[in-house]
């Protein structure tokens, strides 16, 4: 997918919201276990309630690789019924990937060619050549994490090197790989008053946005320091949409959820691109 038709997509559903499909089958509701795959059939239910709503689905690779060859089943059928029923939708595969080059190469074969994810997560701790493999997908993006919701994130990534935090040198560091039309950023939501410095440096580029809902992030506080003039967000919600209840009503109240976010959303974007 391109930066124009991600950019046309948030116009037509007036949203930027991205769902995350943490799907734990420990938690999906009772009647569902016994559908030959009840990862998929959740997943493929949520989607179908969800998909008017939202412009990208986020897909968190350790939910399914910890259910084994199962959950590699359940994954690639997921990619697959949203790539042949809903092709204008932006996938990621949250699998946070990034080592030597020759491994990078065959992660990104892996997420961007055989499962033809649209984007794949990606830490640049190992710098460029851990990166560049990735970007050499045309159309396909690089979502490299730069300043996440989690509390460990001050460990490393506000470390001062040089007068400058360590996340701040991945900003600038990274522009020189790719550009806003194959690289995003994830930002977490929890730490949106530092939205504005990091648009200083990038501000023509995409940021995924977790940490809204459960984690304690604002949206309007999101919009308000990271909203660019295309939007240049994509704000997920997990817990808060696929969880939201635990019985057969479970999509119809995901899409209640969702219909929430997606109201404020507009609000939003009609607040700070009209």
């Amino acid at each position: 997918m391109t930066k124009a038709e991600l950019v046309e997509s948030i116009k037509q559903k007036q949203s930027f919201l991205c769902i995350g499909l943490d799907t734990d089958v420990t938690k999906i509701p009772q009647h569902l276990l016994s559908e030959e795959d009840p990862v998929f059939e959740f997943n493929k239910q949520i989607i179908d309630a969800t998909h008017d709503l939202c412009v990208s689905y986020k897909p968190n690779i350790a939910f399914y690789e910890t259910e084994g060859v199962n959950g590699w089943i359940s994954l690639e059928k997921t990619i697959n019924y949203i790539n042949e029923n809903y092709p204008n939708l932006f996938t990621i595969a949250d699998a946070k990937r990034g080592d030597i080059g020759n491994t990078s190469k065959m992660y990104a074969k892996a997420f961007l060619e055989k499962m033809n994810f649209d984007s794949i997560t990606v830490a640049p701790y190992m710098g460029e050549d851990s990166v560049t493999p990735f970007l050499e997908y045309k159309n396909k993006w690089v979502i490299l994490l730069a300043l996440t919701s989690n509390k460990g994130a001050f460990d490393f990534q506000t470390l001062t090197t040089e007068n400058k935090k360590l996340y701040q040198q991945v900003l600038e560091t990274s522009k020189k790989w790719g550009d806003s039309n194959n690289m995003m950023y994830v930002v977490g939501a929890t730490k949106a008053e530092m939205l504005s410095d990091i648009r200083k440096i990038i501000p023509d580029s995409f940021l995924l946005v977790p940490g809204v809902g459960a984690q304690g992030g604002s949206l309007q506080d999101v919009a308000k320091y990271g909203m660019n003039k295309e939007c240049g967000l994509l704000v997920n919600s997990s817990r808060g949409i696929i969880y939201a209840a635990n019985d057969k009503s479970f999509a119809e109240k995901a899409r209640e959820e969702a219909v929430k976010l997606q109201i404020e959303m507009k609000i939003l974007l009609e607040m700070y691109l009209s």
